[in-house]
């Protein structure tokens, strides 16, 4: 067991007014998903067959899904069915998934949203998962299989928290003892798993999205590196401007 639980907040600035309205936002569409139903979620599921054919499936499908044939009912998406990309996003399987994303989102985000400013953070972040969810299609272009969940995105966050903050304490709940750690190690580990987890669960198989997940880490790694990199070059503008 290996789960960070909060990280060393004493540098930022301002209130992650943005992080909270998308852990709101996950929620709502969260219960939308629990009152609504099973067609719901294969409505605005984001199905690479779709995507990559621009074909909005309305048929039930059966995939041979641990062992058996299970049933995926398909439902009438949004228009073009590659808005699916963004609804899918705010979209989960599960109690524990989504807990656990808005965990990460919560400890992780709010420094992002500190450094990169609330409408650049809300821009970054929608871009994070978007390609995160292209890193998924391109992976698994003909799949019919709905993909859902807020993990690409941040998944982003991840990446440029670890360019950013490589440094900054992060608590770590490991078996039943919490312990601070770089983030460096903490984020470092968790892109290697998510490497191992594709190499170890090549196309389909284990029912987590891994591609989506380093898709969006390696969107955070690079836009975070520019974000170093214009930073510095702003800092030596203005030395050098100093007499």
């Amino acid at each position: 067991m290996f789960i960070p639980i909060g990280d060393d907040n004493s540098t930022r600035r301002s209130l992650p007014l943005v992080t909270w309205a998308l852990v709101a936002a996950n929620a709502y569409v969260w219960f939308l998903e629990l009152s609504k139903g099973e067609a719901f979620l294969a409505s605005y599921a984001a199905i690479p067959y779709e995507i990559t054919t621009g074909t909005d499936l309305l048929a039930t499908k059966y995939l041979p899904i641990g062992g058996t044939y299970t049933p995926i009912h398909n439902g009438p998406g949004p228009s073009p069915v590659q808005l699916t990309l963004l609804t899918s996003m705010f979209m989960h399987g599960s109690w524990m998934h989504i807990i656990g994303n808005m965990v990460y989102l919560l400890i992780f985000g709010d420094q992002i949203e500190d450094r990169l400013g609330k409408l650049r953070f809300l821009l970054f972040y929608l871009v994070a998962g978007i390609s995160a969810g292209l890193a998924q299609v391109w992976a698994t272009p003909l799949s019919v299989l709905p993909c859902v969940g807020a993990s690409g995105a941040i998944a982003g966050v991840l990446g440029a928290y670890l360019i950013l903050y490589p440094r900054n304490a992060v608590r770590v709940l490991i078996f039943q003892s919490v312990v601070r750690l770089p983030a460096v190690i903490v984020l470092g580990m968790w892109g290697f798993m998510q490497v191992a987890g594709h190499l170890g669960t090549p196309g389909e198989q284990g029912g987590v999205a891994y591609m989506a997940h380093i898709g969006g880490f390696i969107v955070g790694l690079v836009t975070s590196v520019f974000i170093r990199l214009s930073i510095k070059r702003r800092s030596r503008r203005a030395r050098s401007l100093q007499w």
